[in-house]
């Protein structure tokens, strides 16, 4: 079901409170800085309409929000107020991180003098960004020109109708809704509009990817997981058996050292379900009952507690259930560029490979969406004046490399962190095919968990009748209907250890 921009411009009255701002997360603190070193006046002119400022001289100030420091922007006068930039060692890397601080430095210039802009951000923090977006928007005045945001609550601001769509600033033909060649966008639920969009040309994947020990596959005598996938092979049935085979007991003592699967419970789950073409809440109507979202369910249930080839979920440490694999013992687990650079990859003391997700018994591997839309996107929010200008500004600030993405694409950290071309080929390509679920943007009202499945307290069916009804509530809700009478749901604690 399409949302029309009639009914996105309605919602945006009529949800005014809807947004869901408590969300779970975490995220760099910051101290409020001001807009622009500039005394900020009413342009001489005429006077500002909406949230529209000005310095003194009449040049338009625009804001960026966001959590933490951005650089370049109109106050910076040299490279190296950037605390990353470091002087040239005189390699190649070195000369490389020079040349990109003075392109975009320069780049910001050419900015100010194009458009009679300063541009600048405004360090709201992680929890700021949240209640400027809930308030400031709806009173037609938003705190700031440019939302910087993450997905759990970026994706029910445009949803509720909080940002101005690229369409409507006739951005059609161009290159975000074109060839993406230096901004994307992301489509949300089946809307004929798009809201949100980042740069095509990143330093990191933003993929959630199937990691696994290559040493252990071999010793077992198993196929590279990759070739399967190559081969349109690679199948949750196959998956099970190579998890039974890679379950371990070293020791002789009755209980596995090495487990199949370890890790982070909700990547799993929504991998999973991307895998099988379906989620749980992707639209006006709850999917979390549906045969194929009960299948990824089943799935789930069965590799910790039928096959027992899924390492017990340890509810008092929650990095410990997907960080074991540095030790070796974990034969698939989650990947991810963080995951990576917080726990290790190329220097343990085995080859690791990554995959995408086994395709599931409803999923289509020419279809499927391969992983969350992780990172941090960009909306324009209603009341901005001139959108269209703030849009320009911000793309060529983001496109500050030309076109150029031998220069641009400053991806060899993240290249590095994946150890080989094969592994990083294939999470550049799972980032490129986002999914969406409303799932956890919705967890605080349904309150969702699947830890007492994980446990074998619940079963799947069980778990599908716990939060049906709450979850096509809090969408009823979400989408400003006529709320039901929604069932109270406990909390649902982690299970003891």
């Amino acid at each position: 079901m399409k949302t029309s921009r009639t009914f996105i411009k309605f919602l945006s009255l009529l949800l005014a409170v809807a947004l869901i701002m408590s969300l779970a997360a975490c995220g760099t603190q910051g101290t409020q800085s001001p807009p622009s070193d500039s005394p900020i006046a009413t342009a001489p002119s005429e006077p500002p309409k909406n949230n529209a400022k000005y310095t003194a001289d009449g040049k338009r100030i625009i804001t960026i929000g966001t959590w933490y420091d951005k650089y370049y922007v109109s106050k910076h006068t040299d490279i190296y107020d950037d605390p990353s930039v470091v002087e040239s060692d005189g390699t190649e890397a070195g000369d490389k991180q020079i040349l990109i601080a003075e392109t975009r430095l320069a780049r910001i210039r050419e900015i100010e003098q194009k458009y009679n802009v300063v541009l600048e951000y405004v360090n709201l923090t992680f929890e700021g960004i949240q209640e400027s977006i809930s308030t400031s928007i709806p009173e037609g005045a938003p705190d700031v020109d440019i939302y910087e945001v993450d997905t759990q609550f970026g994706i029910p601001a445009v949803i509720n109708g909080y940002g101005i769509s690229l369409e409507d600033m006739g951005l059609e033909g161009t290159d975000v809704l074109g060839e993406q060649t230096a901004m994307k966008y992301l489509q949300l639920m089946g809307q004929d509009e798009s809201y949100l969009f980042n740069p095509s040309v990143t330093g990191a994947t933003n993929a959630y990817v199937l990691a696994f020990n290559m040493d252990l596959i071999n010793k077992a005598g198993l196929e590279n997981p990759q070739d399967l996938y190559d081969r349109g092979e690679w199948t949750w049935d196959v998956w099970r058996d190579y998890l039974k085979k890679l379950t371990i007991d070293t020791d002789g003592d009755g209980a596995p050292n090495i487990y199949g699967y370890s890790g982070y419970w909700t990547y799993l789950l929504t991998n999973l379900m991307f895998a099988n073409g379906t989620g749980i809440a992707t639209g006006e109507t709850e999917t979390i009952s549906s045969a194929a979202t009960v299948e990824v369910l089943q799935f789930i249930d069965k590799i910790y507690n039928t096959d027992k080839t899924a390492r017990p979920w340890d509810a008092s440490n929650w990095e410990i259930n997907n960080r074991l694999y540095a030790e070796g013992l974990s034969g698939f687990w989650i990947g991810a560029d963080w995951i990576f650079q917080e726990n290790g990859a190329g220097e343990l003391p085995f080859e690791i490979g990554v995959v995408p997700w086994p395709t599931g018994p409803h999923g289509d591997d020419a279809t499927n969406k391969l992983s969350p839309p992780d990172g941090t996107w960009y909306f324009i929010p209603q009341g901005t004046e001139d959108p269209r200008l703030v849009y320009d500004v911000m793309f060529d600030w983001v496109d500050w490399y030309g076109g150029d993405k031998s220069l641009g694409e400053d991806n060899d950290w993240s290249r590095k962190l994946y150890m080989n071309d094969r592994n990083f080929d294939y999470a550049t390509m799972m980032a490129s095919r986002p999914g969406f679920d409303l799932w956890e943007s919705l967890g605080k009202t349904t309150a969702f968990s699947i830890m007492f499945m994980l446990s074998g307290q619940m079963t799947a069916d069980e778990v599908v009748e716990r939060y049906k009804e709450p979850y096509q509530a809090a969408i009823d809700e979400f989408f400003g209907k006529e709320p039901r009478p929604t069932p109270t749901v406990e909390s649902a604690e982690e299970p003891a250890a």
